[in-house]
């Protein structure tokens, strides 16, 4: 394994964490505007000093650390470019994204291809961390957050690759904590987890990393290494919730949304891979649902209160729990059984839920 100071590792901090709100976008706009009035003119310190005074005029800090530190993050980002010369292409794209949709794919885009957390206003880089972050995870299929911690510590690049095969990365998990750097740093990759967490098509589930659209085979293939589902068992389950729905709703519809899909998925209260053999194809212990609220409930960021009121994770984007906000499980659904069921589900995903 390479010798490495483990001191130099990945250093990445932010000012702002949210990049829909007014201060991300105004303090890059002001950027993009200074480079533009301004590109004639080679980089200079007096020159960098009145970029900060302009930031610091429409939004002031407590000192000018503070400034300094709200611009680089830009630079780190990939968004602007060394000594102020120039800025990514997408940049005023991401500014100006009519939707919080269309601006995740573009910050996507430009951390993916730009983005150098070693890199400031007065020093060049071309790390591409994130780069071979994702380029790692193809390679692995996931990340535990103690792997990413690891992968820190790696220069990349001496790292031909560009990834960091499985091997490799038991190695370096193994290095790190050798060194006590897992547990030295670990407060320290909050600020790259918020990052990965805003990336498109990643998914964070249980302290681990996934590509969205692998996560489920993945997580599903594990569970049925512990627990083979009887399938019989689970057809005779979920033809259960459909007459109960269809009692209730007068046809078999998804219990929250109570409209009929194609698709509904007999959605477990506690998970299957915890539950007792009687627990797994009780009918209490479900919901007929979407695939849609499924897919929220199953992972915690929704469940239910007692009453059958709708309980929302405050990790759901703002649109999204304005919208879900409306929905109720109605009361004849909640009998006692269920409702302990419902609080074990809330028991387990308190901490996602916020309660």
């Amino acid at each position: 394994m390479t010798s490495q100071n483990y001191e130099d590792y990945w250093k990445l901090t932010l000012e702002y964490s949210d990049i829909n709100s007014d201060k991300f976008l105004g303090t890059l706009s002001i950027i993009v505007n200074f480079i533009d009035k301004n590109s004639s003119e080679e980089y200079s310190k007096e020159k960098y000093d009145r970029l900060q005074q302009e930031v610091f005029d429409t939004f002031p800090k407590e000192d000018m650390g503070s400034v300094r530190k709200s611009i680089n993050q830009f630079i780190k980002l990939g968004f602007i470019n060394f000594e102020l010369r120039s800025y990514h292409p997408n940049t005023k794209d991401f500014i100006n994204a009519k939707t919080k949709r269309k601006r995740q794919s573009i910050f996507s885009r430009i951390v993916y291809t730009n983005s150098s957390f070693s890199r400031s206003v007065t020093n060049d880089s071309n790390g591409r961390e994130i780069n071979f972050l994702i380029k790692t995870l193809e390679e692995n299929g996931k990340l535990h957050k103690r792997d990413i911690i690891s992968l820190m510590t790696v220069d990349v690049s001496e790292i031909a690759s560009g990834y960091l095969n499985s091997q490799e990365l038991s190695d370096r998990r193994v290095y790190a904590e050798e060194i006590d750097f897992i547990e030295r740093k670990y407060n320290q990759v909050s600020y790259l987890w918020g990052v990965l967490g805003k990336l498109d098509d990643l998914i964070i589930i249980d302290d681990y990393l996934y590509f969205q659209e692998d996560a489920q085979v993945i997580l599903d293939s594990e569970i049925k290494k512990d627990k083979l589902r009887d399938p019989y068992l689970h057809r005779i389950y979920k033809n259960q919730l459909k007459e109960e729905s269809t009692e209730i709703l007068g046809g078999i519809k998804c219990m929250v949304e109570k409209l009929v899909y194609p698709t509904l998925v007999a959605s477990h209260i506690k998970p299957f891979v915890k539950s007792s053999e009687e627990e797994s194809y009780d009918p209490e212990n479900g919901l007929l649902l979407s695939q849609n609220m499924d897919g929220l409930f199953d992972k915690g960021y929704i469940s239910f209160n007692d009453d059958g009121s709708i309980i929302l994770s405050d990790k759901l984007d703002p649109e999204l729990r304005d919208y879900l906000s409306k929905y109720v499980l109605d009361g004849v659904f909640v009998g006692a059984k269920r409702k302990e069921y419902l609080n074990y589900h809330r028991e387990i995903f308190g901490e996602r839920l916020g309660i």
